[in-house]
């Protein structure tokens, strides 16, 4: 009778993923300006006006992995559509061993109307802009009466309650996320904390003020302004923890459900179901 050997598996060939050196990681912090008529243009849209110039300056970025594999950079905080920004941060990494004023001068190059790009400066690939606040001015075509008097009072109460619409309909305290209100004879300004947790939005600060006909009649809010932790002095604190901030608005609060938009007809696409 013929014995039966035992199957031996073939043993696999030792990996090699491990021995392969890491590809070289050039990162840089981008300091830049959006104005003109180009702060109408959304945060998707600019993040497609800034791949589009990459490929023009010649600047070959990774990209990330995965089923949607997307450049590597990153803005330290999104802009509302319609604010300007003036003094934004892009953070950006490169295959290729270029200087800060190469890649500043590329990018100069190519920038279209209404984007400036301001500073390029080398970080560590590790390094990450983490907002700490975002400062905010409104300009005013003069002195108005009563304003100071009213930043006081906001600053002195605790709650300033709004009903936020986007993402989803909720009420927001408002008052605990701004840090700074200061008026001059031509502009208000404002600091508003930037936390886990959210934060408050510049045109929900001064329509709370009494500024809302301001903003009707076409004032352009400008972000002055990123507070990042590993730009500021030694120990500075980090933002205060802020909770309870959100409530769920009440049917009572914002019209019955046939106030709503509803569809023409009835399937399971309608707001009603």
């Amino acid at each position: 009778m013929a014995s039966v050997l035992p199957i031996q598996a073939n043993p696999l060939p030792p990996s090699t993923s491990g021995d392969r050196a890491a590809p070289p990681r050039f990162k840089f912090r981008v300091r830049f300006r959006k104005a003109g008529d180009l702060r109408l243009l959304s945060h998707h849209d600019l993040m497609h006006v800034c791949e589009r110039l990459f490929r023009r300056a010649d600047l070959r970025l990774p990209v990330s992995q995965g089923f949607n594999p997307r450049p590597r950079m990153w803005f330290a905080l999104s802009l509302p559509l319609g604010v300007a920004g003036l003094n934004e941060i892009l953070e950006l990494e490169l295959t290729d061993p270029l200087s800060a004023d190469e890649v500043h001068a590329r990018l100069a190059a190519h920038a279209p109307p209404g984007l400036e790009f301001l500073s390029v400066e080398p970080i560590e690939p590790r390094a990450s802009a983490r907002v700490r606040r975002a400062w905010y001015r409104l300009q005013l075509p003069g002195p108005i009466a009563g304003l100071t008097s009213r930043c006081r009072d906001f600053l002195e109460q605790s709650d300033c309650w709004i009903e936020r619409r986007r993402p989803q309909l909720r009420r927001v305290n408002i008052r605990p996320f701004v840090d700074v209100l200061c008026v001059y004879a031509d502009r208000i300004e404002t600091a508003t904390w930037v936390t886990p947790n959210g934060s408050a939005r510049a045109e929900e600060v001064f329509v709370a003020l009494g500024l809302s006909a301001l903003l009707d009649a076409g004032a352009v809010i400008e972000r002055t302004d990123l507070e990042v932790y590993d730009e500021l002095p030694a120990g500075v604190s980090e933002a205060p923890v802020i909770t309870s901030v959100f409530e769920e608005a009440k049917e009572s609060d914002t019209g019955s459900k046939s106030d709503r938009p509803h569809a023409i007809f009835d399937n399971p696409m309608s707001f009603d179901t």
